[in-house]
């Protein structure tokens, strides 16, 4: 395994993989980031640019002493909307089961990064789908913080004892997927009793 499974991991309760390509050489999934926050920002960032222009070039022409150059903070936050709206946009995660050259590739990329895990079909035993205890990040009308709570988990579990999680979501979405690359690898795929599948 070429790799570390825990630069895998995710805080969040679920990704969501999609196909992109299902032929009988290749499986193809594939994550983007998420959307909503990041199209969020980037509408706040557009929505700042109307207010910020103004302020750059009173800035520029009369420097920090007119009354422009207490806003100084309008064109900062600006640009701090804009890069998190190109971080969350540049967010990707593939999964690739070649079953040509008998590896499996996860790859993680954003703006500045990306990580890769590649390992051969004769490393993996088996699929599993479980449960992930995740944890909430914050607290919601008086529920203390970091309550753990269950998720199915789809993972792969190598002959080294190492799990390799590939997604988080639905119960249903999740067993057909692990079928899918359970088929591929032709590993066995387990489900956890807890699911109560």
């Amino acid at each position: 395994m070429e790799g570390h499974p825990e630069q895998f991991e995710t805080i969040g309760n679920r990704l969501g993989f999609r196909i992109v390509e299902d032929t009988a050489g290749k499986l193809r999934l594939v994550w983007q980031g998420a959307r909503f926050p990041a199209f969020l920002c980037f509408g706040i960032a557009l929505l700042l640019l109307l207010v910020s222009i103004p302020i750059v070039e009173a800035i520029r022409l009369r420097g920090f002493v007119g009354p422009a150059g207490a806003l100084w903070y309008f064109p900062l936050m600006n640009l701090i909307l804009f890069a998190i709206s190109l971080y969350l946009l540049s967010q990707k995660r593939t999964i690739v089961v070649d079953a040509i050259r008998h590896k499996v590739t996860l790859t993680r990329r954003t703006v500045y990064v990306t990580t890769t895990l590649s390992t051969s079909y004769s490393e993996i035993e088996k699929v599993r789908l479980g449960i992930d205890q995740v944890y909430s990040g914050f607290a919601v009308a008086g529920s203390s913080a970091a309550e753990s709570f269950p998720v199915p988990a789809l993972r792969l579990f190598t002959t080294g004892g190492q799990s390799v999680l590939l997604d988080r979501g639905s119960r249903k979405k999740l067993q057909d997927l692990g079928k899918r690359i359970s088929d591929r690898l032709t590993k066995p795929f387990e489900i956890d009793p807890a699911l109560g599948v």
